[in-house]
């Protein structure tokens, strides 16, 4: 029985930590969480959301604005995330309608693409 999830991971290019944490860390002010020991040789870090962790690893050799693939993060106040990216000169991608939610999308530095949403 699947009873929640755990972490969900998301990549960057191999050495892009430093601008990586910045953006998430600094910008979406998530919170960076250790890894084990036995993983911190392969790069990366993991970062804190709620109960559960995205897990940033490096990746070399994929475009990451070809796929739909992406991490909703559940917000209180869209209009504050609206502005603060656009303060960051990230675009705001509008998405397609939810029934119960407002939402838009952007790609993060990488071209990862994230999604901010909130229920109405």
């Amino acid at each position: 029985m699947i009873t929640g999830i755990h972490h969900v991971q998301i990549t960057i290019p191999k050495g892009e930590e430093p601008r990586a944490r910045d953006f998430y860390c600094v910008v979406l002010g998530l919170k960076e969480m250790e890894k084990p020991a036995s993983l911190q040789g392969r790069g990366g870090f993991w970062l804190q959301v709620g109960g559960q962790s995205v897990h940033v690893g490096t990746e070399d050799g994929f475009d990451r604005l070809t796929t739909k693939a992406h991490v909703a993060y559940a917000v209180t106040d869209l209009t504050v995330w609206e502005r603060k990216l656009e303060a960051e000169g990230i675009e705001r991608i509008k998405g397609i309608p939810i029934p119960g939610f407002d939402r838009f999308e952007f790609r993060d530095p990488f071209g990862n693409r994230v999604e901010m949403i909130q229920a109405i």
